[in-house]
């Protein structure tokens, strides 16, 4: 009974333990606009207490930012867009910082080259709470779009 009672415990504070090193969770997902175009959405839901930088006005700290791989199937239209952050004034970096609570969705518009493919990329974020930072992380992705 005590050999279970330990395990149970081992492995709680193990999930509970990766659970707060992975405070942001992302999902992708395209909507077709027309035949030409279509939108790619990179959504970030983030833990309770903690936050991600937005991709404008925050040099230092690290800002979100998104770097897509170029190919035959698609082309960029414009830049990744961001809905309005929370801006609070940081005394450590005498500023206001710009960042995202709970979720964000990132939204691209590709034009769409080819029949079907992919956009791929990487995006790097910083995770924050208010006592400390995760290092800056790097996440690959690949979203299917069609024609």
């Amino acid at each position: 009974m005590k050999t279970r009672l330990f395990l149970f415990l081992l492995l709680s504070s193990f999930f509970a333990h990766a659970q707060l090193l992975e405070p942001v969770k992302w999902s992708y997902l395209s909507k077709k606009i027309n035949n030409n175009e279509a939108e790619v959405y990179i959504k970030a839901s983030i833990a309770p207490g903690w936050h991600i930088y937005a991709m404008q006005f925050n040099e230092p700290p690290m800002s979100t930012s998104f770097r897509f791989t170029p190919s035959p199937s698609y082309a960029l239209i414009g830049k990744v867009r961001e809905p309005k952050s929370v801006a609070k004034y940081d005394k450590n970096f005498k500023k206001n910082l710009y960042f995202f609570e709970k979720e964000v969705i990132f939204t691209q518009k590709v034009k769409l080259l080819k029949g079907k493919g992919s956009v791929n990329g990487v995006l790097e974020f910083m995770a924050c709470n208010d006592k400390s930072c995760l290092p800056a992380k790097e996440v690959s992705f690949q979203i299917p779009v069609s024609r």
